[in-house]
């Protein structure tokens, strides 16, 4: 049951990341490129990612999965610095320490998925995010615990938890101080504004900050490729988990078999996008996250009693 749980949570999760990515996507060629908005075009965006899924989970492991990644964490690394110095570099870097304290201050009031009036910021903001990132944690902690085996507790703790998170910390800061500069320095005539307060169409805020920074269209572009070839990693590494738990464990599964569930990831996202957007796509994510969350529960509890075990052990 556990198992079963964990494959549709999993598939789910990628398929709204999935249809979430092709959207954005489609809004940055429309932005970049001038091409249509529409859902056809975010079928063939999602259509290609797992074309090229299908050819990273052949090449395998070494060979596909982590030869993309590393392409993509320098690609982002500069993408990251050419935001903090071509914008306003020194309010980037203090926002970031203003808003993690905001974050920390304000972290259980705006998480709670009751005592607010805004109905509509809870069911899109906190209960969405909410099972849309426990619906990732299945396939994102099998997935770390093999490529972490033979490391420490203590390393896994440092490199897997608290670094990535302290550079997400980082990222969004600078990110997110830069676009809110533009609108405070023009609130009349800013993109961020247009796009997001008046308009209402978050997928475009990437690119409204990225306007008013110099080469647009190169870093507007290298923004979509940045976001197609993290769809195709997570796609490429949630069909190698789904393909383990559904082989009883086994690591070494044919490849047509983990091609197969790539597949089927992706022909979940384009029916849920086909059949109701963002709605669709965010119900059934809810749907499989929330049995799973007792599930999570349990396996913190277990994790916790073996660790404790070990330490015992070690104590004799």
């Amino acid at each position: 049951m556990i198992d079963i749980l964990a494959v549709f949570s999993t598939l789910f999760g990628l398929a709204t990341s999935l249809g979430l990515g092709a959207q954005q996507a489609n809004a940055g060629m429309n932005f970049v490129f001038g091409l249509e908005v529409s859902t056809l075009t975010q079928v063939i965006v999602i259509i290609l990612v797992t074309a090229v899924a299908l050819v990273s989970v052949w090449r395998g492991l070494e060979g596909g999965l982590k030869k993309l990644s590393e392409i993509n964490m320098i690609l982002a690394v500069l993408f990251f610095f050419f935001v903090l110095f071509a914008g306003p570099t020194l309010l980037a870097l203090t926002g970031f320490w203003s808003g993690l304290t905001t974050y920390v201050t304000d972290f259980i009031p705006l998480s709670a998925p009751f005592g607010r009036d805004d109905d509509a910021y809870r069911q899109s903001w906190t209960i969405f995010y909410w099972a849309w990132w426990i619906s990732w944690a299945p396939f994102v902690g099998m997935f770390i615990a093999r490529v972490s085996r033979g490391r420490t507790v203590r390393e896994f703790i440092l490199c897997v938890l608290l670094v990535p998170s302290l550079f997400i910390f980082i990222w969004m800061g600078v990110f997110g101080s830069t676009a809110l500069e533009q609108l405070y320095a023009d609130p009349a005539g800013s993109l961020v504004k247009e796009y997001v307060i008046d308009n209402y169409r978050p997928e475009l805020s990437l690119f409204g900050m990225l306007n008013e920074l110099p080469l647009t269209g190169l870093m507007s572009t290298l923004g979509i490729v940045l976001a197609l070839i993290f769809f195709v990693t997570s796609s490429d590494s949630g069909s190698l988990v789904i393909d383990t738990i559904t082989a009883g464990g086994k690591i070494d599964a044919p490849r047509p078999q983990r091609m197969f569930w790539a597949v089927i990831e992706g022909l979940i996202a384009i029916v849920l996008l086909i059949g109701g957007g963002l709605t669709a796509l965010q119900a059934g994510v809810t749907a499989t996250a929330i049995p799973f969350s007792i599930v999570m529960l349990l396996m913190c509890y277990s994790i916790i009693k073996a660790l404790n075990g070990e330490l015992r052990l070690i104590r004799k």
